[in-house]
């Protein structure tokens, strides 16, 4: 295993709807620039369509956005819909991106989220991980082989199609598909060696339970296939709000946490969370008691993590945060600045040296000060007496 990764996973989710969405889209740009010089390894963006709350249409173009107004952290879709659209415009559109990115893009596909964005467009939720099937195997023939494919499904004809650029990224960019619940994203991972986002990781006790299931389809799916699986590629998705006191942090989330639990129970079209509580106590109960996320201090996510960590039995690559507009927009920076400046350090081991080296100077402080000051007190003392003067604060520290 590499050193454990860090990143944020970006519906957005912008609740109520009466905010400035050009000035709400503005933000999300600001914070992945935070997120950037924070030092963060990575940043996801969903597809939504309905709802108003979620405004990203086409993450592929909000990547394209940030992409230049950053500078090292990679980006991802998280996730594109792909029963939505064309697996062939898909991975023509993304190899472009990969280009345009030099390779800091990441391609992120799952069923699609919101059962009211299949509707619009007469796809049945019912049937949309099958699809997700079919076109994961046409979207990764595309990116892997020169050869053309043909296919016609209820949805889109294929007639030898092909890409007719070469990937940036050797031998393609990283894919990786969404899991919540279902075996349908652990299924693809095995399958063709794919990246996994447990997005239930932290949302449901049944989310955190199914850490341990998703690995072992995945296993199981990469022993038929002939794959050899990657835990470097599994990221865990969770919901934190951190602050300097656990009383601060609940403080914080009076601003937002109850509109955003609305949003999951009432709009959203999202069952698998499973949201309690009609107002803030009840939905601040729901986050703290049910194990869905963190509303405290640094060192309640580092036993957060530490937890999914153990409950992963074999670890996992990156750990996500589930950004939220809980709070404010200088509360949520903040409890970034927090994450990166305790969090990241304790798994990543980013301190270790300065601290075994203040640790052994501690050791030995003592004396050398001792010997320093002998060192200033004899050459005061051989200064004065080349000028013939009184040896002045020789004797005194």
């Amino acid at each position: 295993m590499s050193r454990l990764r860090f990143g944020a996973f970006v519906p957005p989710h912008h609740v109520p709807t009466n905010q400035n969405i050009t000035y709400s889209l503005q933000r999300d740009t600001e914070l992945v620039q935070h997120l950037d010089t924070l030092g963060f390894d990575e940043a996801w963006f969903g597809e939504h369509h309905s709802g108003g709350v979620e405004p990203i249409n086409d993450p592929m173009m909000f990547i394209a956005h940030v992409a230049q107004v950053t500078r090292r952290i990679k980006l991802g879709t998280g996730v594109v819909s792909l029963p939505y659209h064309n697996p062939l415009w898909v991975a023509d559109r993304f190899v472009l991106l990969d280009h345009l990115t030099r390779g800091r893009a990441t391609l992120g596909v799952g069923p699609g989220a919101l059962a009211t964005d299949a509707k619009m467009i007469g796809l049945d939720p019912a049937n949309l991980r099958e699809s997700l099937e079919t076109d994961v195997d046409v979207l990764m023939h595309l990116l892997r082989s020169d050869e053309p494919i043909s296919i016609e499904t209820d949805r889109y004809k294929l007639v030898e199609g092909r890409l007719q650029l070469d990937n940036y990224t050797y031998p393609h960019p990283e894919v990786a598909t969404a899991a919540i619940v279902s075996p349908s994203g652990p299924r693809l991972v095995g399958k063709h060696g794919l990246g996994m986002i447990s997005v239930g990781a932290t949302l449901t006790a049944e989310g955190f339970d199914a850490l341990g299931y998703h690995w072992d389809v995945v296993e199981e799916q990469a022993a038929k296939y002939g794959q050899t699986t990657n835990r470097d590629s599994w990221r865990l998705v969770g919901l934190m709000h951190l602050a300097d006191t656990k009383d601060q942090a609940i403080e914080d989330v009076k601003y937002g946490l109850s509109a955003f639990c609305d949003y999951l129970q009432h709009t959203a079209s999202t069952p698998q969370m499973q949201v309690t509580g009609t107002d803030f106590m009840g939905h601040l109960e729901w986050v703290l008691d049910s194990g869905a996320g963190v509303i405290g201090t640094y060192q309640d996510a580092i036993d957060k993590i530490q937890a999914l960590w153990d409950q992963s039995n074999g670890g996992f690559g990156c750990y996500l945060n589930f950004d939220h507009n809980w709070a404010d927009f200088r509360a949520k920076k903040h409890n970034y600045h927090l994450f990166a400046n305790h969090v990241m350090p304790y798994f990543q081991g980013g301190n270790k040296k300065v601290q075994s080296s203040e640790a052994a100077l501690r050791q030995v402080r003592d004396p050398l000060a001792a010997a320093q000051w002998d060192a200033i007190q004899a050459f005061t003392q051989k200064h004065a007496a080349e000028k013939n003067v009184p040896a002045v604060g020789a004797t005194s520290r």
